[in-house]
């Protein structure tokens, strides 16, 4: 495994080991056994989007792992003033140990990947985000215990955490529903993809796309980059929302999880999210633990 551009670019295996590997981690951490498995290592940080949870967990992560994480801002760069991203992809590899980049293109993240001489992990594009779905899988595992037999269900848009889910959740042996309203689908490759390879669903109808689910998911009406169509998306996502009536529809021991920030009162009620704070704060710490993974993967 040399990069994380996408999880559609690893086997069954690989996500498996990382989830392995993250357990471990976590374990040691918890533990206070401290393994500075990447120590003098140095990775660069490109954040193009702003961000919470990325920024703090792979930074703190890095640093535990015994390395240096170097926070670049589109401001700190030549990138950000129209140096091309295989240049750029060119000096960064005669410095440091290893780049995560967030993005909005998915196409500069497999640039940086091709021009490059090191690891390079997608911390987020428009099209997926699979930093975040190894930990919301290392989460499920941990709540569930398997992944054999379980249903995840997501109900909002079709954007990069519905298409990284979908692969995720497909690749791991669940079966997977999405309930968006029409024109907002995953990607179309992505759901060609899912039907040949799983089990999945595609509704606009969240109660039929909810039942009998162990794994309820979702996420913001409107991500970065889509401020402007707030209104629009108002209207087109009402009703398209977790709350008592569709956990109803789910299994009773059904989970919830949020990749965060949540909007309550939108995408879920603030009763349902507190009510599975646990999971989502959970989830939130995982990142940590997943991304620690992945750095020992690509970096070591």
């Amino acid at each position: 495994m040399k990069h994380l551009l996408k999880l559609g670019d690893l086997s069954r295996e690989e996500i498996l080991s990382i989830l392995n590997l993250a357990d471990q981690l976590k374990y040691e951490r918890k533990n206070g056994i401290c393994n500075e498995y990447l120590k003098g290592k140095k990775l660069g940080m490109i954040f193009q989007k702003s961000s919470t949870r990325t920024r703090v967990s792979f930074e703190v992560g890095m640093y535990e792992l015994g390395g240096y994480a170097l926070f670049l801002s589109n401001r700190d760069l030549q990138i950000g003033r129209g140096e091309p991203v295989e240049d750029t992809a060119r000096v960064l590899s005669r410095y440091l140990d290893g780049i995560m980049i967030r993005t909005f293109e998915q196409k500069e993240v497999e640039d940086l990947a091709k021009y490059g001489t090191i690891p390079v992990i997608n911390g987020l594009t428009d099209y997926c985000h699979p930093c975040q779905v190894l930990a919301d899988l290392m989460t499920i595992r941990e709540r569930k215990g398997s992944f054999k037999g379980l249903k995840m269900t997501f109900v909002g848009d079709g954007n990069n955490m519905a298409n990284s889910l979908m692969v995720g959740a497909i690749k791991t042996g669940m079966k997977f529903a999405i309930a968006c309203p029409k024109g907002y689908e995953p990607d179309a490759e992505l759901i060609k993809w899912a039907k040949a390879n799983g089990e999945f669903e595609m509704t606009a109808d969240v109660a039929a796309a909810a039942k009998d689910a162990d794994v309820l998911y979702t996420d913001v009406w409107a991500s970065m980059g889509q401020e402007e169509e707030k209104a629009k998306r108002e209207k087109a996502f009402a009703g398209f929302q977790i709350n008592a009536s569709i956990m109803k529809a789910a299994n009773k021991d059904a989970m919830i999880l949020h990749c965060l920030p949540a909007h309550r009162g939108e995408e879920i009620t603030a009763d349902v999210f507190e009510a599975h704070a646990d999971e989502i704060f959970d989830e939130a710490e995982n990142r940590l633990h997943a991304q620690k993974a992945v750095m020992c993967k690509v970096m070591r």
